[in-house]
């Protein structure tokens, strides 16, 4: 058709497809992921008369989505950063109001156990101060253990809520798949763009960023497909892939998210590219936040076992038999990695108290190379450690590892020293007269003395225990509380004499006043201006239930820095400190994850309008449009009459 009513007929088409897409455009302004729709119209090939080319119409083109790539890209990367952030805010703020709550946190039982540590030392023959002493290391092990048991309630609950958002991830990669093979399959049979289609997908893959980071690539036939982690497919056209969960073969205490290969094998991901969305969040906060609390909780659980029960150990209780650990102690967790090829094992112990101060709270992967080459991994900050020739008798950061033969080459050891610490603790002593508050040996001066020294109390020396003793400084016919003899043989000089043998084991010591005088495992000082024939003895204590000697010291471990040891240095923390430090890195982490995901929110619903004010329906405009078309169809009608009555009048002619 052509002429006048030709082109009247198109205008009137254009005005109609114009129309229709406004009324969708309004009433789709609450759609979620709708993006606005406008007509595309071109004017038809002008035909060549004598006076020159005449127009002839309009043709719809097409109808297209008013859509940005770039734009959709950035909503994209702002908002699945936001869902990351807000989830790992929402999960540390969990364990922010337990540990900061005082009702909840251990530094108060940690005081009233050394208070009532201070007690015993006032008064040791008191039954119901040691009985006191018992109790609060009952409640403060029952509110370690409470608290560590909480953090395994939080890891079940996290690991319940990666596996939700693992299936929601393969929901949305088989819908997107699905909808991939429609456009496939629309855009084919009518050179046109499905756009509700389109947009549907569109809001699939938003909502999927919001679990996992995704990386989308369109091909050329309109499809999409989708990758996460580091370059693993989630969709490739019409084809989904799935993720799946199973247990971790390096810590069995986890669960891993592992890819569903098509043929059926499953491949481990590594959890830190998991990066973005709420599963992101949910990684990072069990694998860092999660883990340290764990892992930092037994760690002063530990220490505070350890310590203690070396200075109980060394002490004597009401029956004047030596003292035997006051605490459970805790031990550290080694786990085999299930893909190992050998039949190796590894432990790992802590030997002395002085260890317990080098245990930094972090987790360690062990490594066989083959021969006898070790190589030790801090995964905190994946600092290696080779071992050439063995592993080292001496301990690393607090740990003695020992192996067995049998490993392979490759084979893999997770090493968790504190992981269990809260779990494991408990209270040792049951009998309050088995609280060693006495020290095993005494001190006393002799009263014929003629010169102005005084004995210092005794303290069992650190690191001798009194039932096997240290190799490197026997005793062979003398024992811990063997009756010893401090004669002087000059203002200057003393001999140290066996007081069962009479038979001088030392001789011409120089006197220096208040210098650590050593001998059979104890030490003592003696200050002042001794002469010659002057002596003290040291014996066995006969007098436990009044000596609260040992009970001292051990109360004094409340204000020691017992903790926190670089390699080869001296301790920087007390067990409340250690504690607070810790309460204090939540706390930190916790304000900044408020700050940053409530910045990271607004940026990404800025992104949104930005998008929106680009791509989405103003309803003011499209009232303009309602107009506008409604103006053209009404002039494209006008014409059309105009058209008919010229027609009309031609038909009259040959009348």
């Amino acid at each position: 058709m052509s002429g006048v009513m030709g082109i009247s007929v198109s205008a009137l088409s254009a005005a109609q497809v114009g129309l229709q897409t406004t009324g969708h455009n309004i009433a789709n302004t609450n759609t979620p992921g709708y993006t606005r729709q406008e007509v595309e119209l071109v004017n038809r090939k002008p035909q060549f008369s004598g006076v020159g080319f005449v127009g002839q119409g309009v043709n719809v083109e097409t109808v297209k989505r008013v859509y940005s790539q770039f734009l959709n890209n950035q909503v994209l990367s702002e908002q699945t950063q936001a869902s990351m952030l807000n989830t790992y805010h929402a999960q540390i703020e969990q364990i922010d109001n337990v540990i900061a709550d005082p009702s909840a946190g251990i530094s108060p039982a940690i005081q009233d156990f050394f208070s009532s540590v201070n007690n015993v030392s006032s008064t040791p023959e008191s039954q119901p101060a040691r009985q006191a002493m018992l109790n609060t290391a009952g409640a403060l092990t029952s509110r370690i253990q409470s608290l560590g048991q909480r953090f395994i309630d939080v890891n079940t609950t996290v690991q319940s809520q990666i596996g939700n958002s693992v299936s929601l991830v393969n929901s949305y990669s088989k819908q997107i798949a699905e909808l991939n093979k429609n456009i496939v399959l629309l855009q084919a049979s009518s050179r046109q763009p499905p756009n509700d289609v389109l947009d549907q997908r569109d809001q699939l893959v938003a909502q999927l960023n919001k679990e996992i980071k995704t990386t989308v690539v369109q091909q050329s036939d309109g499809a999409y497909n989708v990758f996460i982690g580091n370059g693993q497919s989630l969709v490739v056209g019409g084809t989904p892939y799935t993720l799946g969960i199973a247990q971790s073969p390096v810590d069995p205490s986890k669960q891993d998210i592992v890819y569903n290969n098509l043929g059926g094998t499953k491949t481990t991901l590594q959890q830190s590219s998991l990066q973005g969305g709420n599963l992101g969040g949910f990684l990072t906060f069990r694998d860092t936040t999660l883990a340290n609390a764990q892992n930092s909780l037994g760690r002063v659980a530990m220490g505070l076992a350890g310590v203690i029960n070396q200075q109980h150990t060394l002490g004597q209780d009401l029956n004047g038999d030596f003292g035997g650990d006051f605490f459970v102690q805790p031990l550290p967790t080694v786990y085999a990695n299930t893909h190992n090829k050998g039949d190796g094992v590894v432990t790992a112990t802590v030997k002395s108290p002085g260890d317990y101060t080098e245990l930094t709270g972090g987790d360690y992967l062990l490594r066989f190379d083959g021969g006898k080459r070790y190589t030790l991994v801090r995964l905190s900050d994946n600092k290696e450690t080779i071992y050439p020739d063995g592993l080292p008798d001496k301990s690393v950061e607090g740990l003695t590892l020992t192996t067995t033969e049998g490993a392979m080459p490759g084979d893999t050891y997770m090493i968790r020293p504190t992981v269990n610490g809260a779990r494991d603790i408990g209270v040792a002593v049951k009998d309050p007269a088995k609280i060693a508050a006495a020290t095993p040996v005494r001190s006393n001066t002799s009263l014929s003395n003629q010169g102005s020294g005084k004995i210092a109390a005794v303290t069992v020396n650190s690191p001798f225990d009194p039932h096997t003793p240290d190799p490197e400084h026997p005793m062979t016919d003398v024992d811990l509380r063997s009756p010893a003899t401090i004669k002087f043989t000059s203002a200057t000089t003393f001999d140290l004499i066996d007081g069962k043998s009479g038979i001088r084991k030392s001789f011409n010591h120089a006197y220096v006043p208040g210098e650590d005088i050593s001998f059979n495992g104890w030490k003592t000082q003696i200050t002042g201006e001794p002469v010659k024939g002057d002596t003290f003895t040291v014996g066995p204590n006969l007098n436990a239930t009044a000596d609260s000697s040992n009970a001292l010291l051990m109360a004094n471990l409340q204000t020691k820095n017992t903790l926190g040891a670089p390699e080869g240095g001296e301790p920087t923390m007390t067990f409340q400190g250690a504690y607070a430090q810790w309460v204090s890195d939540v706390g930190n982490k916790t304000r900044e994850l408020q700050v940053t995901s409530k910045a990271q929110t607004d940026m990404a619903e800025q992104t949104v309008a930005t998008q929106q004010a680009f791509s989405g329906v103003n309803l003011d405009e499209e009232a303009a449009n309602l107009m506008r078309y409604q103006r053209s169809y009404q002039a494209a009608g006008k014409a059309l009459q105009i058209a008919n009555s010229m027609f009309d009048t031609i038909l009259e002619i040959g009348k």
